[in-house]
């Protein structure tokens, strides 16, 4: 039985990942900050429908200091529930997002997209690693924003490109253990991410809709099925790669 971790899996791409992993026959420890009913949901979904383990576990990425004791409750859940000390794959999916004009930055915003959106992920890894599988798998979500300069984007666009930077280096020095490292860079996905802005403002979606090769923008489900592929030994041979996933959009 392989397992999977994914954090920010209440809602949006991570949702999907999670629940596309379920599908398959992995089981999940997937991570929420605000939305414990929505994850505690996802876990019944995945347990119900697909014959696998899951459990959702509290996770504020931007709280370092709080690791060391998630940490110690995934290692408690890996052994009540699945009788393991290791597990198999790690998704860095959680994120925050939403825009801020450089003009207008302020100190707390930016520091909010670092802790939530590099450090955390960073560190996190680092605890979690020491007893991830040899031959385990590690993607990382990225976003295509790192190659393009929309306003208001530039700590979100700058953070994830170092989030992508870093995938190369930890996919070499893990490469020893043959883990291997991948991220994925969405483009327009149509997720709660942003605070809901899609679903708030209705009338982004045709724009970016025809930015694309195929008229639409990206559903989590898309994403999901990219991570998944990758995490599995059908793609083996794939390490350090940073594949943009959106359809196209700015072709």
């Amino acid at each position: 039985m392989k397992i999977a971790i994914v954090t920010g899996g209440s809602n949006g791409i991570g949702k999907a990942t999670a629940l596309e992993l379920g599908k398959r026959g992995i089981s999940v420890i997937l991570t929420y900050n605000s939305y414990k009913n929505r994850a505690e949901d996802i876990v019944k979904e995945i347990e119900k429908n697909n014959g696998v383990r899951a459990v959702a576990l509290k996770l504020d990425l931007t709280q370092r200091l709080t690791f060391e004791g998630f940490v110690q409750e995934v290692k408690r859940k890996l052994k009540e529930v699945w009788n393991r000390t290791t597990f198999d794959y790690l998704v860095n999916n959680g994120g925050v997002g939403g825009p801020m004009m450089f003009t207008e930055m302020s100190e707390e915003y930016f520091d909010k997209i670092l802790n939530t959106n590099f450090k955390g992920p960073v560190f996190l890894t680092q605890h979690l690693v020491r007893f991830m599988e040899e031959s385990g798998s590690i993607v990382n979500t990225s976003s295509s924003s790192k190659n393009q300069s929309f306003p208001g984007y530039s700590a979100y666009g700058s953070l994830k490109a170092a989030l992508s930077s870093w995938t190369r280096y930890i996919a070499k020095e893990l490469a020893p253990r043959k883990i291997r490292v991948n991220a994925v860079s969405p483009g327009p996905t149509h997720s709660n991410f942003g605070d809901g802005a899609f679903d708030k403002h209705p009338e982004f979606i045709k724009p970016l809709a025809d930015q694309s090769a195929f008229g639409r923008i990206g559903q989590p489900e898309d994403l999901a099925k990219v991570i998944v592929n990758l995490l599995s030994d059908d793609f083996g041979w794939v390490t350090a790669q940073d594949i943009e996933v959106s359809g196209g959009h700015l072709l």
